[in-house]
């Protein structure tokens, strides 16, 4: 079978399951299949594939179709224009999160010291994008799973700032001393518990613990919130991540908790992404 053949089939098979972007997900796979860049698949999509690449290829294929994540069969997402290795232990990182990113990598860069809390860190998406993209950063990381740890430490090595980043395993801020951080950042979990199951199949298939936000989804904000102030210096900034409907709700525990300075920055697609605040204790 040649290239584009398998190409078309996988992306029939796909769509007849009602997978998303059945030929995007058709092709990534050719590439990861055949260890070849986008343009090789498609200047040479008239070779014949070897049964072995042609095997290996529509096992793919059926993954995809148990909605199995594409990123847990390649173990590679993109982010920040960085590279990242994913598997079933730690959250996709998706492009919500680079607005966060940016707004950090923005405040920092306005700052002369910048010590960094990664809270949540998960793939470590957010501590090596910092770490790369703010050079005089050094940045803590704390995820309470010690596989989703060995992941980070994994993409630390892998972009190059595996010196620049301090690993953790922790529940929040359990076991962290009592150092003070000019900028701490999350994308903790929001997503409400009873709408887990109303997901995307294929979201479903990535680690509950770093989806259930509760039964409001709020848990972590209040846990963070509540406890943020004692580990930021005077005027260092709490920025996180939020779901698309959780604006009011984040602003009034911060209001509550008297942060200062707060502002929400919306994501390319123009929902609420990003909650900024100041602490003045």
């Amino acid at each position: 079978m040649k290239i584009k053949e398998a190409i078309e089939k996988g992306a029939i098979d796909l769509k007849v399951e009602n997978i998303d972007t059945p030929k995007l997900k058709a092709r990534m796979l050719m590439q990861f299949v055949l260890n070849k860049p986008r343009q090789h698949i498609i200047v040479n999509d008239m070779e014949e594939l070897t049964p072995q690449d042609e095997k290996k290829y529509f096992i793919g294929i059926q993954k995809l179709r148990n909605h199995i994540p594409i990123e847990h069969i390649t173990n590679q997402k993109e982010f920040m224009k960085l590279n990242f290795f994913v598997n079933e232990d730690v959250l996709i990182p998706r492009q919500d999160t680079e607005t966060l990113v940016e707004e950090v990598i923005k405040i920092a860069k306005a700052s002369k010291d910048r010590e960094i809390l990664d809270l949540c860190t998960g793939s470590g998406a957010i501590a090596v994008s910092l770490a790369k993209y703010t050079e005089e950063s050094q940045i803590t990381a704390i995820d309470i799973s010690k596989e989703a740890l060995k992941i980070a430490k994994k993409n630390a090595v892998n972009n190059q700032v595996e010196n620049k980043i301090t690993w953790l395993q922790s529940d929040l801020f359990k076991n962290i001393s009592s150092k003070k951080f000019d900028i701490i950042v999350s994308n903790p979990p929001y997503i409400k518990r009873d709408i887990i199951k109303t997901l995307d199949k294929d979201v479903q298939k990535e680690p509950k613990i770093a989806l259930d936000g509760g039964y409001d989804g709020l848990d972590f904000y209040r846990k963070i919130i509540k406890n943020a102030y004692q580990y930021l210096k005077y005027n260092g900034y709490l920025c996180l991540e939020i779901g698309y409907d959780q604006k009011i709700d984040v602003i009034e525990l911060l209001e509550n908790a008297e942060y200062r300075d707060i502002y929400c920055k919306k994501d390319m697609y123009g929902n609420d992404r990003v909650i900024v605040a100041k602490n003045v204790f």
